[in-house]
């Protein structure tokens, strides 16, 4: 009996002094926090981020440090560091505003990033904890349009293989060509793009058209 006392007693000093130490690395954590907060609104940023460091050092769950950490990266353009910051700090709490917070500055690195879809995923998460937020709302939408721009631009640019029609219509060009009749194939083709939008596949060889024709005119 008298070990088993001992050992509860033990037990129970190892607990008191974990939460003294826990104790002390949160008011640690805070001040480093603190002295953070000063430095990055002097614009000593990098200071800042140190400072901000060894708070995460010493609560590695600390909501803050991670937030701010992840705002003075964001500060400096340093998106891809920051949206791994602001994820700590939606991990290290359960308050939806702040969550709320953390998800709105991801969304808006990742639109930095030009990651539109993980942008909108993001902003989603944040309105979720704060259906209230118009700013968010407002990031949302416009990465949104962002998204669909993109898709229209990359449709443009990138179009499908050439159609067989498309491939017939070149052919007819390369021939007349051939014997230097350089607009008759350039209209032959200016003709098909409208008709068949593979034909833009060419583009490189219709500009070195006119670019030849330009100077038989010259």
């Amino acid at each position: 009996m008298r070990v088993l006392h001992l050992f509860i007693f033990c037990l129970c000093c190892f607990s008191t002094k974990a939460q003294q130490d826990s104790i002390v690395q949160k008011r640690l954590a805070r001040s480093f926090v603190r002295e953070g907060n000063t430095l990055y609104e002097s614009g000593k940023l990098a200071d800042a981020a140190i400072s901000y460091k060894k708070a995460t050092v010493q609560a590695g769950t600390y909501y803050k440090s991670s937030f701010n950490l992840g705002n003075t990266f964001y500060k400096q353009k340093n998106f891809k560091e920051a949206i791994p910051q602001y994820e700590l700090a939606v991990a290290a709490t359960a308050v939806k505003l702040e969550k709320a917070a953390a998800y709105h500055n991801i969304g808006n690195a990742q639109l930095e990033e030009k990651e539109y879809s993980k942008a909108i995923e993001a902003y989603k998460k944040s309105l979720r904890n704060n259906p209230n937020d118009e700013q968010t709302r407002y990031n949302l939408a416009f990465a949104r349009e962002k998204l669909k721009q993109k898709q229209e631009d990359d449709k443009k640019n990138n179009p499908p293989p050439p159609s067989d029609y498309a491939k017939r219509m070149k052919k007819q060009a390369d021939k007349l060509i051939e014997s230097y009749q350089f607009e008759k194939a350039l209209k032959l083709l200016d003709a098909a793009l409208e008709k068949d939008p593979t034909v833009a596949n060419y583009k490189d060889f219709m500009k070195k058209m006119e670019s030849v024709i330009e100077i038989q005119t010259k």
